[in-house]
């Protein structure tokens, strides 16, 4: 009852941890009063080296399987909104919201937006295009399938994130492998896989969509193309994002087909982060989160273009009509701004960056953060879990941004990592 005391709107955000807190901090900035809810008992793999800021809530609910429990816990603060902050709890939210009353996207296509195999059949049952896949639970059933599909399959993890354990596979006996690799092995939320998906290797280049929607009607907030290189033995690692302007040519297809798979899914209250692949035949879906893009995304979509995803979702929860009013207004670019990891070759002990400052210099240059410091264990970089630096660039002319992203990865090698002793024994 704290938040209807002091007359402030109090918001349930489900999985916020610091990943999200940029939404949470933006709900506050709007006088709200944030309720926090935890959807496993136990802190997700990916999310422990980040645990959440417990000053942000005014109050703290873990959810242990009793839902009656959760929800009494909840409705005790009387909220306006369910918000999902992190995939891990997309399920949990569209529950709470459906029980509560309050705006959501249902519960009949939960798993769907959960589980990349039937996220894609679903999609493909709407008439859309899909790639051709298979559920994969059987190392001989895969590659057979690779046989008879030919050419390159992707394999990975019915329900993790961040590209970890997905596979570039060109051979039936790779894919197989691949699949035997996951089987049993914990995905980045601390759950066994069940098998993975395997699909086809889509051509052309991938991009990031980044939506938010409000009664079923969408706005696009923002557009990435993505940078790809091959490094570490991965064939598709994403090395870069940048942000490109809603007038460029590959914007509309892309939007279009984007809100064909927010219906399809079911989406239509709050963020949506979707990753498209433009290939030679048109818009594919790769999988679609229903909440906020990762990675300090929105951030920076803030800083090209003076809003992103966390205005338009405060927006969509807090005023639907002031939404209403501006949704659908193509956003423009106003400082071009991009986002390059760090691919290290190397893995060890770091003892320090040999060459920060040079990056620190470039003319784009706006900030940088190591999730990797020196002392502590380095990888090499095989997902979006494993870049030691992340670099955000921002300046009014795209070329400059993309001459400095071309410059990090000159800079960066084996030579960029000072690698000191192991600890003993």
């Amino acid at each position: 009852m704290t938040a209807a005391i002091e007359g402030r709107p109090c918001i349930v955000m489900v999985d916020a941890y610091a990943a999200a807190r940029s939404l949470v901090l933006t709900f506050r900035d709007q006088g709200c009063s944030i309720v926090r809810v935890q959807s496993t008992r136990d802190v997700p793999y990916v999310y422990r080296a980040s645990p959440h800021v417990p000053e942000d809530f005014i109050a703290q609910i873990v959810h242990d399987g009793d839902l009656d429990a959760t929800l009494r816990a909840v409705s005790a603060f009387a909220p306006a909104a369910v918000v999902c902050a992190g995939e891990s709890g997309v399920e949990l939210a569209d529950l709470l919201a459906d029980r509560l009353g309050l705006p959501g996207n249902g519960t009949a296509l939960s798993a769907a937006r959960r589980d990349k195999h039937l996220m894609i059949e679903t999609v493909r049952a709407a008439g859309l295009r899909a790639a051709r896949q298979l559920r994969a639970t059987d190392p001989d059933e895969l590659a057979a399938f690779h046989r008879r599909l030919g050419g390159r399959l992707v394999v990975k993890p019915l329900r993790s994130a961040g590209s970890q354990g997905v596979s570039f596979c060109d051979t039936p006996q790779e894919s197989a492998a691949a699949l035997r690799r996951l089987t049993g092995a914990e995905d980045v939320f601390s759950r066994p896989n069940q098998g993975a998906v395997a699909q086809e290797y889509l051509p052309g280049t991938e991009y990031m969509v980044n939506t938010v929607s409000r009664d079923g009607r969408h706005h696009l907030c923002d557009v990435w193309r993505t940078g790809r290189l091959t490094a570490n033995g991965v064939v598709d690692l994403c090395d870069a994002l940048s942000l490109i302007d809603a007038g460029e040519r590959v914007v509309e297809p892309l939007r279009a087909y984007a809100f064909d798979v927010l219906d399809a899914l079911g989406i239509r209250h709050g963020p949506a982060h979707l990753e498209i692949r433009m290939t030679p035949d048109g818009p594919c879906l790769v999988e679609v989160g229903a909440r906020i893009a990762g990675g300090g995304i929105p951030a920076c979509a803030g800083l090209g273009i003076g809003e992103s995803q966390l205005e338009w979702t405060v927006e969509a929860f807090l005023r639907p009509e002031a939404f209403h009013a501006r949704a659908g207004a193509p956003y423009r670019v106003r400082r071009f701004t991009a986002i390059a990891g760090m691919v290290s070759p190397v893995a060890g002990v770091l003892s320090e960056y040999r060459g920060i400052e040079e990056i620190e210099r470039l003319e784009s240059f706006h900030g940088l953060v190591t999730p990797v410091k020196p002392g502590q264990r380095i990888e090499r970089t095989v997902d979006d879990l494993t870049y030691p630096v992340v670099v955000t660039l921002l300046h009014d002319l795209e070329e400059v941004v993309q001459r400095d992203l071309n410059t990090i990865r000159h800079l960066d090698g084996a030579a960029f990592y000072g690698l000191g002793p192991e600890p003993g024994p």
